[in-house]
């Protein structure tokens, strides 16, 4: 069963004075029967009027004529279904394929599409308008921020928030940590950058050692021997440990060759290559990663990042003032600058366009096609004749009135040819 007709989407717009033009020429046929008659009546009395019937004659047959053929285009004239009229009601569909190929033929073809792009520099025209958006700044902002803002505050938060999370924590589970922080700390440790994080952590232990001062005596009281607890001789052995572990604190704090200091810095040293070269332990952390990946609170953080991201966003493009203001606006003036002065990247950015509109061309210009033959082919055939008629309505009306005329001209010849005895 075929779909109902669709009422086309927009009107198409109708010329001006339609309907004065298309009185004009009705009345110019009138005239012309009426100026027929009166001089057929009036020819016995007046003989110059045989001159007049004839223009007459001829000009409404010639009016009549373009009449017919003017209206058969949109309807059965007079309502008789007379063969090859009401033309474009019946072959809407053949028009619409027709149409179709047409702007496949001339417009859609990658050759085509070639040669025009290749006319067009779409680099310098977006450098123009990042160095100076100017011209439209205001309604683009706005726009824009609208856009972005429905567009972020649209987007499912459930959904949205666990596909970041999941491409994060893909993207994580690719990435080799262990060579990457390998090469950080082999980076920090030729350039000198660890001594204040080793120096933090000599401070570190020293203060440790404070604070657990008591846990350290315990732990000497219960491994000495209780002929040593009797001779109070434990208390003395914990404070000649804790006074040397503080002295070997504070000299490897004040001095830099301290041998234990120069160990821990040749032992972050192996550990620096052994990230980067040593299997078993690259191993190790990569299974401490995925630990850590899979671990709750490091998902709950990747859902406030993405929380944090949004609402950033959000803020961001509600206000139109700021979206081009600021650094990413010098980014957006220098990026301009560069399309205009740069030939080469000029170059390279006009060749993708081109390629890509070439591309999507070639891809989708069938479809494109059968778009528009749809689209015609499920129009309503009253209503698109009416505004077809309508739209040139005004220049079909001038050949109706051409044809009068002519045909009018036309007889005025015949007539004096036969004067003559042609």
């Amino acid at each position: 069963m075929n779909a109902p007709a669709k009422p086309l989407a927009a009107p198409i717009a109708p010329q001006n004075g339609v309907a004065q033009m298309k009185l004009f020429a009705t009345g110019l046929l009138v005239l012309m029967a009426f100026a027929y008659f009166g001089a057929r009546e009036l020819q016995p009395e007046y003989p110059m009027l045989a001159w007049v019937e004839a223009f007459a004659e001829a000009a409404m047959v010639g009016g009549l004529a373009d009449w017919f053929a003017v209206t058969a285009l949109f309807r059965h004239p007079l309502g008789l279904p007379i063969p090859h009229t009401a033309i474009i009601p019946k072959n809407k569909d053949r028009i619409g394929g027709a149409l179709a190929n047409f702007i496949k033929q001339n417009f859609l073809t990658p050759v085509v599409i070639s040669r025009r792009m290749a006319k067009l520099d779409l680099a310098s025209a977006a450098g123009r308008f990042l160095a100076n958006p100017s011209i439209g700044e205001g309604k683009m902002r706005a726009g824009a921020s609208r856009l972005i803002g429905d567009l972020a505050e649209s987007l499912g938060d459930e959904r949205l928030g666990g596909l970041f999370k999941s491409a994060v924590s893909k993207r994580l589970k690719e990435m080799e940590v262990a060579p990457l922080i390998g090469r950080t700390l082999a980076v920090l440790i030729n350039e000198d950058r660890h001594l204040p994080l080793l120096d933090a952590a000599i401070q570190w232990l020293a203060r440790g050692l404070d604070a657990n001062e008591s846990v350290i005596r315990d732990m000497v009281r219960q491994r000495v021997s209780w002929v040593l607890r009797v001779a109070s001789l434990d208390d003395k052995l914990s404070d000649a440990i804790l006074d040397g572990l503080r002295k070997l604190a504070v000299e490897m704090r004040e001095d830099p060759a301290h041998p234990m200091r120069i160990k821990v810095e040749v032992a972050l040293a192996d550990f620096a290559n052994d990230l980067q070269e040593d299997p078993e332990l690259m191993a190790k952390v990569e299974g401490w990663k995925l630990q850590l990946i899979e671990n709750e609170s490091v998902g709950l953080w990747l859902d406030g990042l993405w929380q944090q991201a949004r609402n950033a966003v959000i803020r961001g493009a509600r206000n139109p003032d700021a979206v081009m203001a600021g650094q990413l606006g010098d980014v957006l003036v220098n990026a301009g600058h560069n399309l205009q002065q740069d030939e080469r990247l000029k170059a390279a950015i006009n060749k993708y366009a081109r390629r890509t509109v070439v591309g999507m061309a070639a891809s989708y210009g069938d479809n494109m096609v059968k778009l528009v033959s749809d689209t015609i082919r499920g129009w309503d055939a009253t209503t698109i004749t009416e505004r077809l008629e309508n739209a040139v309505g005004r220049d079909l009306q001038y050949i109706r009135i051409n044809g009068t005329l002519v045909g009018g001209l036309v007889g005025v010849t015949l007539h004096a040819l036969h004067a003559v005895g042609v």
